[in-house]
């Protein structure tokens, strides 16, 4: 890959820290969806074969893409089908194929630097094209050349190959990325890695979510970090104060080792929390519930004493996949939670896409995604998609108590349509024969300031609400997440947005509805008083956050903190946390 050279003298670089801890460990530099291929130059005499390679590749890509368009499933996106006509035609074009083939033979590329080489230059020239149909077609380039990619170099193998070269690092891999998606975090999680840092992103994008369920240091915003780093370079993580310190010497690791070490230890004592209540000095309760996106982390939610699933991110099964998830998986990984999680209460958000989350061969057209068609929007406009996922629910909830939650949800037609959707889905079950009581409620999303603002029909007419604070903020104050660029204007104490959290909190109190806050907010234990003074008494989190807030739990008395943040919310300056914790 073609780098900035650096010297090998200590530098630093900060960014924002999304998750606390330290890491050691030597960079893995990363592209945007896959590691970056070698580029080496090869003998004349093995030109021939390196081409057999390249066209035996392509050939693969092609079948593979021939079998997923017969194999689509009923309920498949209809534009799947043209993409995928696309993408197999793309592969067919002398264009790509010829001219990769030309590099090797008369610049004796390697393979995969041959097709990327031609890949980019095929891309630059679609980009040009007034029309805009046409300029689009760059994205289907890149992502053939990607899948092309994976074939020459196995993405099994590499995976493997990224686990041994961990095992091999002080404190394991840490990954350097422009960006990473939600997908490819899913795929980095089969992978022993310490710490990873982004040029993009903000504390609530995707990619910090997930890190945080995965419990690893992380700093986002960095800017430029992975066009300076070079593979290999020694890296210091610091989460607490959002700094990356390359090439440290001897004295200043020893010292990060240390504090490392220290760390861990107060994880270890806070770990001892895990059986006791979460009860305020005045005597209230509090549920302290888990986050996950995947079906295998509910055990570790259980174990780290969580009171249930808060959020279930289901959206998750459906990504990095060329097909759709089957009723019968949803059924199992929905129920494989349920069991889990051993009577405790299980929320299982339903399809959250169109943001920066998409299906694999779909595109996200629109102007803006965040306030495009996305989340119960997308699945109300594929009802067959829609009743799977919901059957799937119904069946689950044989086991135990599954509480159905709707993301952005922003009027009460919405609420209607998807509880027409569950009786159309109850009702195609019991004509086949299911029997026995289904047990779930229904509740939505508090993430679209017109539901925050006008909560009461939805407090009424639902089971239960849970703030979805990460959108909500983002909605009020007109601020972009996932922008590192606006990170600083993202406030989680704005005025706004205290406001409309206690708001509903109290609105749903006097109808007697339980709410949540399953956004981020609910595990930053520094906003612990906070929340607890709005008066919410359900908290939703990565698992790993659950001693830390407990922590905070045991400490406060929340008649106290309730009139405290009543007096703070009466004035217009920012609330001051100082004053409260």
């Amino acid at each position: 890959m073609t780098q900035t050279d650096f010297s090998t003298a200590m530098w630093t670089l900060a960014g924002q820290g999304v998750v606390n801890g330290y890491a050691i460990g030597k960079a893995a530099v990363m592209g945007a969806a896959a590691l970056e291929v070698a580029h080496y130059y090869i003998d004349a005499e093995a030109a021939e074969a390196e081409c057999t390679r390249l066209h035996k590749a392509m050939d693969q890509a092609r079948e593979d893409l021939e079998l997923i368009a017969q194999q689509l499933p009923a309920d498949a996106p209809l534009e799947i089908v043209p993409v995928l006509e696309v993408h197999r035609l793309l592969l067919d074009d002398p264009m790509l194929r010829l001219q990769s083939s030309a590099y090797i033979t008369e610049r004796l590329y390697n393979a995969e630097w041959a097709l990327t080489t031609q890949g980019q230059n095929l891309a630059a020239q679609f980009e040009q094209i007034e029309d805009p149909y046409l300029r689009e077609r760059s994205a289907d380039i890149r992502q053939v050349i990607e899948r092309v990619l994976l074939i020459l170099n196995g993405q099994p193998a590499v995976q493997q190959e990224l686990a041994l070269h961990a095992e091999a690092q002080d404190g394991g891999l840490i990954v350097v990325a422009r960006d990473i998606s939600p997908a490819d975090m899913l795929r980095l999680r089969k992978i022993r890695f310490s710490a990873f840092l982004t040029d993009l992103g903000g504390p609530t994008s995707h990619t910090a979510i997930v890190a945080r369920s995965m419990n690893i240091p992380a700093i986002v915003g960095l800017g430029d970090l992975r066009r300076m780093v070079r593979d290999g370079d020694m890296l210091i993580v610091d989460g607490f104060k959002g700094v990356v310190i390359v090439n440290p010497p001897e004295a200043i690791l020893q010292e990060y080792r240390k504090l490392r070490a220290e760390h861990l230890g107060q994880r270890e004592q806070l770990a001892q929390l895990r059986d006791t209540p979460a009860v305020t000095l005045d005597g209230v309760s509090i549920q302290l519930e888990a986050n996950i996106e995947l079906p295998d982390e509910a055990q570790a939610a259980f174990e780290a004493g969580a009171d249930g699933i808060g959020l279930f991110r289901s959206e998750f099964l459906f990504m990095g996949r060329s097909t759709l998830p089957t009723e019968q998986e949803q059924f199992e990984a929905y129920s494989t939670v349920v069991q889990a999680m051993q009577g405790r209460p299980v929320t299982i958000r339903t399809l959250d896409l169109g943001s920066d989350k998409t299906l694999d061969g779909e595109k996200t057209v629109a102007t803006n995604p965040a306030l495009g068609l996305r989340a119960v929007r997308y699945c109300l406009t594929r009802p067959e998609l829609f009743k799977t996922q919901l059957r799937a629910l119904l069946r689950a909830s044989q086991f135990g108590l599954v509480r159905v939650l709707i993301p952005m949800i922003s009027s009460m037609g919405e609420v209607k349509a998807v509880r027409h959707a569950l009786e159309l889905a109850e009702h195609s079950l019991r004509n086949e024969g299911v029997k026995g009581a289904f047990n779930y409620e229904l509740g939505a999303m508090v993430e679209v300031p017109a539901i925050a603002i006008a909560i009461e029909p939805f407090a009424q007419n639902l089971d239960f609400l849970s703030i979805g604070t990460n959108d909500l903020i983002q909605y009020v104050l007109a601020v972009d997440r996932t922008d590192a660029e606006v990170a600083g204007l993202y406030d989680p104490m704005h005025p706004a947005v205290l406001r409309l959290i206690a708001h509903t909190i109290n609105r749903a109190e006097n109808y007697g509805k339980p709410v949540s806050v399953c956004g981020e907010m609910a595990g930053d234990a520094q906003l612990t008083n906070m929340l607890l003074g709005l008066g919410l008494r359900c908290f939703s989190m990565p698992a790993s956050q659950i001693a830390l807030v407990k922590q905070e739990v045991l400490k406060a008395h929340s008649v106290a903190l309730r009139r405290k943040v009543a007096a703070a919310l009466n004035r217009a300056e920012r609330v001051d946390l100082q004053k409260l914790n």
